[in-house]
């Protein structure tokens, strides 16, 4: 389980379970970018240990709002160290869920994450849930943690959670990492208005 807070800088703290520290990661984008794309602008993730060296990188690119066609489906590589993809996320078309394939290192389907029909979070955790390849069994779930009306209508801080099978091996609890930035920045986060705001990624 991997705990990620959001400030409105769009850099994250990554914890463990015991709330210690293990990561933290920082988005790199422009200005114009980020106010001509919004939600579906192209961005490099780069996330850092606690001595300050790249572990991992994420790399989004430039894709079309819509889901009905696959050339405007959106996706996300993981690479690490950097330069070595070991997996990739990529959105699936669906007339009413948003859900995506994950895949390993040599583009072999692995696991699925599925969506809820209505992204709301008035009162409740937003859980997209990660299953296996025939969407039968649920193995984990990425959430946005609902943490109270004060605290949602007042702060810029978001608290989402990653949960996966102990057995999963280390490169695609990396990978589950990427598809949680590819769904939060897609789907949890107010990101025209951090723009719009003039909120510049440092």
């Amino acid at each position: 389980e991997i705990h990620l807070f959001f400030s409105f800088a769009n850099k994250y703290k990554i914890e463990n379970s015991h709330g210690q520290k293990v990561y933290y990661a920082v988005e790199y984008t422009n200005f114009c970018t980020r106010n001509c794309c919004g939600a579906y602008r192209p961005f490099t993730m780069r996330i850092f240990d606690n001595v300050g060296q790249e572990v991992i990188t994420l790399k989004r690119p430039l894709r079309c709002s819509s889901c009905c066609f696959p050339c405007c489906l959106q996706k996300i590589e993981i690479q690490a160290p950097p330069g070595v993809p070991i997996g990739f996320v990529s959105q699936t078309c669906h007339p009413c869920l948003p859900k995506f394939t994950v895949q390993n290192g040599n583009r072999e389907e692995v696991l699925k994450i599925i969506g809820p029909f209505i992204l709301c979070s008035c009162g409740a955790d937003i859980d997209f849930e990660i299953t296996s390849l025939d969407e039968q069994t649920v193995v984990g779930k990425i959430s946005k943690h609902w943490s109270g009306f004060v605290r949602e209508l007042l702060t810029d801080t978001d608290f989402f959670r990653i949960q996966f099978p102990l057995d999963l091996e280390v490169n695609m609890k990396a990978v589950m990492l990427g598809a949680c930035f590819l769904i939060v920045s897609l789907f949890l986060l107010n990101l025209v208005s951090a723009g719009l705001s003039g909120i510049i990624l440092q």
